[in-house]
């Protein structure tokens, strides 16, 4: 039977018989990283954030390969709410989301962009290197302003990531690699969900790149969610980073799946 190009590109981010891991895996990823709005329609997952830009805070992800009943009139719906909020709907999609709504926004006109790697890795596993500690900040607004500045985003986001920061549910560590009197050189945020330890808003200095300040932070954000009592870690990673995977890999990450964004087309 002939498979459409929809149907190619599930089955190109679907890990066979993994589901159980990817929705854990989901469930984990927005407790770790919380939109300041969720409501569902069905089960798909509406996620808003009026005051930051993340994908990952503003798109729709369906979390039910079965769930697709009436998709043109639940899209629109989302899209009215998106409006409301300024934004261009975006859909997420992960090996949850069903083929048929994935071929109809392709039929419809919509593109697919960035497909984004998420990794996994056996803390109890893994030999990190000897390599200078780095310990958790308690003062979220010292990392927020390291985070700003390593990234080079704009710091009218300081009050918003505040928000999501405070959002966080489950225990957190904030890294920072700097030295006195210098601007910060790389961040880090650890959450420990559980078992589950997740690496989020991991970012070097373009200056500092390629120095092992990398290497140092992983290590010290890994070191501590074992210390916690995580016993996996894992994270997401767009999949053109050539220099994140290679370092991830590294550390003994494998991809456990990956997932995409679709929004329509200009002119669609």
């Amino acid at each position: 039977m002939a498979t459409t190009g929809a149907d190619r590109s599930m089955q190109a981010i679907s890990p066979e018989g993994n589901l159980p891991l990817v929705r854990r895996l989901e469930a984990v990823g927005f407790r770790a990283w919380p939109a300041a709005s969720v409501v569902y329609d069905g089960s798909w997952q509406i996620r808003l954030t009026g005051g930051h830009p993340s994908k990952r805070l503003n798109c729709v992800v369906p979390l039910d390969p079965s769930d697709h009943r009436d998709a043109d009139l639940r899209i629109e719906k989302a899209r009215k709410r998106f409006e409301h909020y300024g934004r261009q709907l975006v859909v997420r999609e992960t090996p949850l989301a069903p083929a048929p709504l994935i071929a109809r926004l392709e039929a419809d006109g919509w593109e697919a962009f960035e497909t984004v790697s998420v990794m996994t890795a056996d803390l109890s596993s893994l030999e990190l290197p000897d390599m200078i500690g780095h310990l958790p900040t308690h003062d979220m607004g010292r990392f927020i302003d390291a985070l700003l500045l390593v990234e080079d985003e704009d710091p009218a986001l300081k009050p918003v990531l505040a928000e999501i920061l405070t959002a966080i549910k489950p225990a957190t560590g904030l890294f920072i690699a700097e030295n006195p009197g210098e601007p910060a050189q790389a961040v880090t945020l650890c959450v420990q969900d559980n078992d589950l330890a997740g690496i989020l808003s991991f970012a070097v200095a373009q200056q500092r790149r390629r120095q092992g300040i990398g290497t140092e932070m992983l290590t010290a954000a890994l070191r501590w969610a074992g210390i916690s009592g995580a016993r996996t870690a894992w994270l997401q990673v767009v999949v053109d980073n050539a220099p994140a995977l290679h370092l991830y890999r590294r550390f003994g990450f494998r991809e456990a799946y990956q997932y995409r964004y679709w929004r329509q087309a200009d002119g669609a």
